[in-house]
């Protein structure tokens, strides 16, 4: 990673986090309150992976991204985007609304553009900041592994407490003998069973790989499809469509409209404004974690 400066952004998925803290706390079919009702079980466990990462990674900034409702660009482009996804737990709704005051009470900006995606606003960001300012993206989301550059890392929060996996180039190349544009050729060859678009039907990772390792893109691959085994062909060229509008899908949009000037971002907990938060939520659990 290139040295810019001592300065780090922290981009947090917040709805990685959210779902991640209510299905983590919720498994037991016991869903915490608040004296008045209140679930709070999502926003709870959001503040624990939240504060972990903050100690673990010490950034000077951080940025919480959303999604903002289902209607995308690419639900556009594709009706069956995401359409696998049934609807959020009802216990969960007011907490989405109920994390951004959270998030607000530590002085950090919530930012969503309506028609795009969590990952988009994030891409836009880090692309924005990572010229000058080491940039850390916080997620679960394997798609994001596509922003890796010399000055951003991608953390992926893996099960349990304080259990991460930093991917840098190298580490990324370690892994998955990938470069980060191809991850999104080997998206657009594979799919995304979670964000429900079929890529080559057939085409699993390891033989997705393996054509991105020889032919380095789907360009690459396209062009050389009379060398290829006569059965990854074949289901190549009855999918062309699709494994053009899959890789569409996959690429994150380094061009939002969305905008947070890095000055508008330091990290700057008001210890007194975290804590009424905490007391009006009565979380007392997590006031130690907080110093």
């Amino acid at each position: 990673m290139s040295e810019t400066s001592s300065e780090s952004v922290l981009l947090v998925d917040g709805m990685a986090l959210l779902f991640r803290g209510y299905y983590a706390t919720s498994s037991s079919g016991y869903i915490m309150r608040t004296s008045a009702g209140m679930p709070v079980n999502g926003v709870y466990g959001f503040l624990k992976y939240f504060l972990d990462a903050i100690q673990t990674f010490k950034p000077t900034h951080v940025v919480c991204c959303w999604d903002m409702g289902s209607k995308t660009f690419r639900t556009e482009k594709f009706d069956n985007y995401k359409a696998n996804r049934g609807p959020a737990p009802e216990e969960l709704i007011p907490q989405f609304d109920l994390v951004k005051e959270v998030t607000a009470s530590f002085n950090i900006p919530n930012v969503g553009v309506i028609g795009y995606e969590a990952d988009d606003c994030i891409g836009t960001l880090a692309s924005t900041y990572s010229p000058s300012t080491k940039v850390q993206i916080l997620t679960g989301d394997h798609d994001m592994l596509q922003l890796v550059n010399e000055n951003t890392e991608v953390i992926i929060m893996k099960k349990g407490q304080s259990n991460y996996m930093v991917y840098t180039l190298e580490t990324l190349m370690e892994e998955k003998s990938l470069t980060p544009a191809q991850i999104i050729d080997l998206k657009g060859l594979t799919g995304d069973t979670a964000d429900n678009y079929p890529g080559v039907k057939g085409i699993g990772e390891k033989t997705a790989t393996k054509l991105l390792m020889e032919y380095q893109d789907i360009a690459g691959i396209l062009e050389n499809l009379a060398l290829l085994p006569k059965g990854v062909r074949a289901k190549i060229e009855a999918e062309i469509d699709m494994l053009h509008l899959s890789r569409d899908l996959a690429t994150i949009r380094l061009d939002a409209p969305v905008a947070c000037a890095l000055e508008e971002c330091g990290w700057s907990m008001e210890r007194e404004k975290v804590i009424s938060k905490f007391e009006e939520l009565e979380f007392k659990g997590l006031m130690r974690l907080i110093g």
